[in-house]
């Protein structure tokens, strides 16, 4: 066989290998996509880990709230549920407030306290996932039970007569179940949908619980729909109950003032003023903290009114309601002589 035969044979062989060799190009371009991919399995909490010299002031100080917030809070519910002045929807809404705000520090602040204590703020995605739920789930039902209690202040006050026969037993439970159960599906979806989003680079947390804007940031690509998904959820959750408790006592302090008695006036706005004051700080700094532009520089004052929502509003929760209710601070004092 001669030399160009040879050639002409081996040449649809020696073509057909060099097509189905990689290009050194697409082999370092396909290294370096894997590279940039990271699968994330757990994030690292910042918390008040920038201010070292205070750690164990701050695990002191957290602590303490948490005890008075577990204290007052039992208190609330125990003198309630025994005395007998203090049955009915009122009260009844106040015990239920008072549970949900235990359960609300419950899942952030023991986990804050352990990183403050080890120094350590690593938490897995599965429980990162598990806290942000149980903040949007109590935090949600906490905005639909203030607007509970504020549709029984608008009852008691603007139809006096049918008090008792508009807010029964039956409608006060259908009430509080529907505050509790109504969100979990959006809830659900909400962290699903953030949660399925891939995380790449920096794996950091500048937060001391797992939520959603610092969260967000860690994404990889476009957030913009996860971002209007969260607008959506505060729309429904955030702001739809906030106006609905702004027209009830629009319509209460409108008929405290045809009252023609100074003293009816007087006591009826003081049964509203707890209630207003629970309001106002926990709608004034959660509304500042979500609708203020995500910034690093914001960053330090978001876990700061961060603090006053979570922790500090549970905190003055007992002690507003006790200062200003003149038949809690009797139902306490009958407490306290008898034990």
């Amino acid at each position: 066989m001669q030399l160009t035969e040879v050639k002409m044979l081996l040449k649809p062989v020696i073509k057909l290998i060099i097509l189905n060799l990689p290009y050194p190009q697409m082999e370092s371009k396909s290294k370096a996509e894997k590279s940039n991919t990271t699968t994330v399995t757990e994030f690292t909490l910042v918390g008040f880990s920038d201010i070292p010299n205070l750690q164990q002031i701050l695990f002191g100080i957290f602590f303490v709230i948490y005890l008075m917030i577990l204290l007052g809070n039992s208190i609330i519910i125990l003198i309630t549920r025994i005395d007998p002045t203090l049955q009915n929807p009122m009260y009844f809404f106040l015990a239920n407030f008072s549970f949900l705000e235990i359960c609300y520090v419950t899942v952030t602040v023991p986990r804050m306290l352990r990183d403050i204590w080890t120094q350590k703020g690593n938490i897995y995605f599965l429980p990162c996932a598990t806290q942000m739920y149980f903040v949007l789930m109590f935090g949600g039902t906490e905005c639909l039970l203030l607007t509970v209690m504020a549709y029984d202040r608008y009852v008691a006050i603007c139809n006096p007569l049918n008090y008792s026969l508009v807010m029964n037993h039956k409608v006060c439970i259908q009430l509080v179940a529907g505050s509790w159960i109504s969100g979990i599906p959006v809830e659900i979806g909400q962290t699903c949908q953030i949660f399925s989003l891939s995380f790449c680079g920096s794996s950091t947390i500048n937060h001391f619980f797992c939520d959603i804007p610092p969260i967000l940031k860690l994404a990889c690509g476009d957030t913009f729909v996860n971002e209007m998904a969260v607008y959506i959820f505060s729309v429904v959750f955030f702001m739809v109950p906030f106006l609905s408790i702004v027209a009830s006592y629009g319509k209460i302090i409108s008929s405290i003032l045809k009252l023609s008695s100074v003293r009816g006036r007087a006591k009826a706005f003081s049964t509203c003023s707890s209630h207003l004051t629970v309001v106002v700080l926990f709608y004034g700094t959660a509304a500042i903290n979500y609708l203020q532009p995500a910034s690093n520089k914001s960053e330090g004052l978001r876990k700061l009114l961060s603090l006053f929502y979570t922790i500090l509003t549970p905190m003055m929760n007992p002690i507003i309601y006790s200062l200003r209710n003149k038949n809690v601070m009797v139902a306490l004092k009958k407490l306290l002589l008898n034990y």
